[in-house]
């Protein structure tokens, strides 16, 4: 009886593992398609990737060196991803830290974005994302843009 106990706790904690894994693995997709999205100028492919009430924002600073928040549209952005060349916008990341909770999810992803191949800046993005219908959708990014501390 016992050994049956065990084993079903194992199979238990071994469905669970798998489940959250495909969760995470999940959520990785719809973010590396965002980038691939920027990487091959495709704006359709990118706006599929927000959700439609999403929210993207920058952390900048004034021309006094102040910190602001800088809102942008994700149809600007993806209009502005359409336009340049491909392969002209390559932002490389590591995931740090991805957490799945039902349909919500969070990522944090330090980045370094290069320009026609030459480094540009690097930052940190953080997602909110939501699972609606079954599929990802970014709903909320921000990040942080620097040119020192990269290494």
């Amino acid at each position: 009886m016992i050994k049956l106990c065990v084993a079903i706790g194992l199979l238990a904690l071994t469905v669970a593992n798998a489940q959250s894994q495909t969760a995470v693995d999940s959520v990785k997709i719809t973010i590396n398609k965002m980038f691939s999205a920027m990487k091959s100028s495709d704006a359709k492919m990118l706006l599929d990737c927000f959700a439609d009430t999403a929210i993207l924002q920058t952390i900048a600073k004034d021309k006094s060196g102040n910190t602001i928040v800088k809102n942008e549209k994700i149809t600007d952005f993806s209009v502005m991803i359409g336009t340049i060349p491909k392969d002209a916008a390559d932002e490389r990341i590591t995931y740090d830290i991805v957490k799945v909770d039902g349909p919500l999810a969070i990522a944090w992803t330090p980045y370094k974005f290069y320009y026609y191949g030459q480094f540009s800046h690097c930052g940190v993005n953080s997602f909110q994302l939501v699972r609606l219908n079954g599929v990802w959708k970014i709903q909320y990014l921000i990040d942080t843009r620097r040119k020192q501390g990269c290494e």
